[in-house]
């Protein structure tokens, strides 16, 4: 799989444009908060400025993240309205459909079933609560590999509405607005992709899922490694660090390290990312890594290949997967 598969150059960059403006329109002025790490609530040090945000990184777990950081209210009102997000929710998913519902969601509902089935009993876990539902292939392909047909939380209007077109059970609310009544009384899977990068407040995020869950209830994410190959190279550079959208940059440890002060149970860590190496081909030109500027140069292909599995069977892929549970 290449990176041009999933995320077209000229999409992607669109979106990136769109990105940098709503910056300005949305966040140039108004409230800031200044934050310690999200993973371990130690001070971070300032690493770099984007889009006029600043990212800091902390060097107890390395975590990425920005600080100091806009408002709740401010990042509620982009999500509902700006250009960048109904550009993502429209023209990217409608144009990347089909291409990442067979390299990415297929593969992902797959994984997912079989995490599902090693650890839980599947008999009793018979609701998937999809966190941040998007444009619904997830739950179209899981919803087939299993007979389970997800409940999404999806706050987007457009995304919302595209869901509830493919007959899912769409709440229209962002996950602190929920209530227990609100969701079926069974056993559950909370999952989210790709979601946790985004939010304004991982912690208070977890504790509002937690009051959602029975004890033993899972929940499966993925999100982005700041220390993973890519984004550690690129760093500043990196495509993947676009502010507003992404905020949060954990890791394999320091989100264990959240995990566990917020009351759950950590039960695997693994970073299945296969984009690394070709993302930093694509972005040669922006390499000042000696090691990393001659890999990508002259490694052949066979070569990067072996690289990329080494990334991910050492978990210093960008591409995080948790797999955790609420304590009893």
């Amino acid at each position: 799989m290449k990176e041009e598969d999933v995320r077209p150059k000229w999409i992607f960059d669109n979106y990136l444009e769109l990105a940098a403006t709503d910056s300005q329109t949305y966040f140039r002025r108004g409230e800031k908060e200044k934050i310690n790490c999200p993973a371990c609530n130690n001070t971070g040090e300032f690493s770099f400025s984007k889009n006029g945000f600043n990212y800091e990184e902390c060097e107890v777990c390395f975590t990425l993240f920005v600080s100091p950081r806009p408002l709740a209210k401010a990042f509620n009102k982009y999500y509902t309205e700006a250009p960048s997000v109904k550009y993502w929710a429209t023209t990217f998913y409608k144009e990347t459909e089909e291409a990442r519902r067979e390299l990415l969601w297929k593969p992902k509902a797959e994984l997912i079933k079989k995490t599902m089935e090693y650890w839980g009993d599947s008999s009793e876990l018979s609701t998937v609560v999809d966190i941040g539902g998007g444009y619904g292939i997830f739950a179209e392909e899981i919803k087939t590999l299993t007979g389970i047909s997800p409940v999404i939380i999806e706050p987007g209007p457009e995304l919302a509405n595209i869901c509830k077109g493919k007959g899912f059970n769409v709440i229209e609310k962002f996950l602190e607005s929920l209530n227990v009544s609100d969701l079926p009384k069974s056993r559950k899977v909370f999952v989210s992709f790709e979601l946790f990068e985004h939010l304004h407040s991982p912690e208070e995020f977890l504790i509002n899922l937690s009051k959602l869950m029975l004890p033993q209830d899972m929940f499966i994410f993925t999100t982005l490694s700041g220390v993973g190959a890519d984004i550690s190279v690129l760093w500043e550079r990196s495509k993947s660090v676009s502010p507003p959208h992404h905020l949060n940059f954990f890791n394999p440890k320091s989100i264990q390290i959240l995990l566990k002060r917020l009351g759950f149970e950590t039960l695997e860590i693994s970073t299945p990312g296969k984009l690394d190496i070709d993302i930093l081909k694509n972005s040669e030109e922006l390499i000042t890594d000696r090691f990393w500027k001659r890999f990508i140069s002259l490694a052949s292909e066979e070569h990067k290949i072996i690289m990329q599995k080494a990334l991910k069977d050492t978990c210093f892929s960008s591409h995080l997967m948790v797999v955790c549970r609420k304590f009893e």
